[in-house]
């Protein structure tokens, strides 16, 4: 079945990102075990990822690649907040490396990672992981099937089978 607009599509894929040495990485997979299943068109994923997909039908395996700015897009140098130290009293303090959940004022969830820690306070990176980063997709679509009208109105998809793992 060909992928279009409310069909629930499962795939594999292995994400590569660049290495400074010229190489590519091997940073993420989904496998046919455990296969990234959505609804496509429902704005869940990439743009560019789904119309590099949007031609394509069951069975089919691809091969793409996504400039930065059509994944997570460029390496922003402002995007580094500085949050003060009392935030993290009663807590442990997180060391640099950690991803730390956060919230805006407008109830977004997002994360940020820890640049660095100070006396008084701790600098957070809030840039996507792989910002910055062309990636580069290869995999195979597995099933294609239209959504539920359940899924439909709940605008993501229930599973490989259209119904919730329990």
């Amino acid at each position: 079945m060909k992928i279009e607009p409310q069909h629930v599509v499962s795939l594999t894929y292995d994400l590569y990102v660049d290495q400074e040495d010229g190489t590519e990485a091997l940073v993420e997979s989904a496998t046919q075990e455990q296969p990234l299943t959505f609804l496509f068109g429902a704005g869940q994923m990439l743009p560019k990822f789904e119309e590099n997909l949007s031609t394509l039908s069951t069975s089919d395996s691809y091969d793409f690649r996504l400039s930065a700015e059509d994944a997570y897009g460029v390496y922003d140098d402002e995007a580094v907040a500085n949050l003060p130290i009392e935030m993290f009293q009663g807590a442990d303090l997180p060391e640099v490396g950690a991803i730390l959940p956060l919230q805006d004022n407008n109830g977004n969830h997002f994360q940020g990672q820890v640049v660095s820690v100070a006396e008084d306070s701790l600098i957070v990176d809030l840039n996507h992981p792989m910002a910055g980063q062309p990636l580069h997709f290869k995999g195979a679509i597995l099933n294609v099937r239209p959504a539920t009208p359940e899924e439909l109105s709940h605008g993501h998809a229930h599973g490989a089978d259209g119904h919730h793992a329990h």
